[in-house]
């Protein structure tokens, strides 16, 4: 950019010449201006996209140091490698010190809360009001304005006796645009910051809206127990004033889906609620709970045998793993081939089933923070995880995760041998 646009493509070149030939104050501030812009409509390409890139690498690596970090290493870098390859001397003075201190001011202030379109805005003002102390007289022994033409144009000021007044309007106009930058980046903040408030608020209010649903499905299901212990009763005198091999065996039937559908109800109504099932039953129950249309494939590679019992509350622990299962939808959206695969596997009389996606993988850092309720990669409180681990924690078993950057992410609930057996047995 320095060189497309330079002093003799710019038009600064013949207004120097003017100023040169005729010096006036109108002239002087003229040049001052077309000087200011150009340096930077030059500047503002290498800032801007080491201001992005630095946020992009901060926020899919999920290592904010890189947002500042990357910006202070890119611009330095970009002046060594211009200066390099070029005769001209590419400037790198105060202003450029002031910009990479004001970027990652920006950074540390913002919090993440601000996105990168208004961060640009923010560092375009800025960067043009910052070019404005390059033409302070008195700032030139620190750095600024140190430029050839910058310094051509300062001394032509002083031979005018226009140095005090040029140095005044610079600073009015440097502080006119930072203190708007200012203005702009507190006011974008707070408008981003009541957005995503508002947000939370809508998905709060729908969540207590299905917590209220919950609640009413729950009295319902206790109501169902009413009308069972009728049925139950009935049958039980039909059991009793009956002698024929048919309709006992059809009321057998009859006792046996009671009991089973007294069972569920039971686990509905209460955690600590637990039966034996088979893992053909658990699957098909996940099965039937969770997958539905979409884009993600789902596979199911179930190494452990389907007849194996384990002692669970079935409904709790299969919306524990459908919260997995629905995490690890969320890391594979939009990726091509993106696949959720259902595994299960018996070692040393302990059940594990788990759950693995071929998305981004999971931080160092974050592999610490996951399992604290609020926490989310997304822009919704997390509350998924810590609902997992306390239903896991309830039937006495383990929770791990494998994870690589890059790599995917598998979650393992470990269920102790004390909660397996196989079906009709007692060992």
């Amino acid at each position: 950019m320095p060189i497309w646009l330079n002093v003799e493509s710019s038009g600064l070149a013949s207004l120097l010449q003017d100023l040169r030939e005729k010096p006036s104050g109108s002239t002087l501030m003229m040049v001052v201006f077309a000087l200011v812009m150009l340096n930077t409509v030059r500047a503002l390409p290498h800032y801007l996209g080491a201001l992005l890139l630095g946020d992009e690498l901060g926020t899919r690596l999920d290592k904010s140091w890189l947002k500042v970090a990357v910006p202070l290493t890119i611009i330095p870098l970009v002046y060594l490698i211009i200066n390099g390859y070029n005769s001209m001397n590419y400037h790198f003075g105060g202003p450029a010190l002031l910009l990479l201190l004001s970027i990652t001011i920006l950074h540390l202030l913002d919090k993440g809360r601000l996105r990168p379109v208004f961060k640009s805005f923010v560092l375009g003002q800025l960067l043009f009001g910052i070019q404005w102390l390059d033409m302070v007289l008195f700032l030139s022994p620190f750095g600024f304005g140190g430029g050839p033409v910058s310094t051509e144009v300062k001394l032509i000021a002083e031979e005018l006796g226009f140095g005090s007044t040029l140095s005044f309007y610079s600073l009015f106009f440097c502080g006119i645009f930072i203190v708007n930058a200012l203005v702009l980046a507190v006011y974008l903040t707070v408008s981003e910051q009541k957005w995503r408030i508002r947000q939370d608020l809508h998905r709060a209010r729908d969540e207590v809206a299905e917590s209220r649903s919950g609640r009413e499905a729950l009295h319902l299901v206790h109501d169902l127990k009413t009308p069972l212990s009728l049925v139950e009763g009935l049958n039980s005198l039909i059991q009793m004033k009956t002698s024929d091999p048919e309709i006992l065996q059809y009321t057998n039937k009859i006792a046996n889906s009671i009991q089973s559908t007294n069972d569920m109800v039971s686990e509905i109504l209460y955690h600590e609620k637990k039966n034996w099932c088979t893992m053909k039953t658990f699957i098909e129950y996940v099965r039937a709970n969770k997958l539905s249309d979409s884009d993600t494939l789902y596979q199911f590679k179930l190494e452990a045998d389907e007849n194996i019992e384990i002692h669970i509350n079935k409904i709790r622990m299969t919306r524990a793993l459908v919260n997995l299962i629905d995490n690890a939808s969320d890391a594979v959206e939009g990726r091509e081939h993106a696949t959720v695969t259902i595994r299960s596997i018996v070692a040393d009389g302990k059940v594990s089933v788990g759950v693995e996606d071929n998305g981004d993988g999971i931080s160092e850092e974050n592999k610490q923070r996951i399992w604290k309720a609020g926490f989310s990669t997304k822009s919704h409180p997390g509350v998924g995880l810590t609902f997992v681990q306390n239903v896991v924690h309830e039937h006495d078993a383990t929770l791990s995760i494998d994870s690589e950057t890059g790599m995917g992410t598998t979650f393992w609930i470990h269920l102790p041998k004390e909660r397996v057996r196989y079906e009709d047995s007692d060992n």
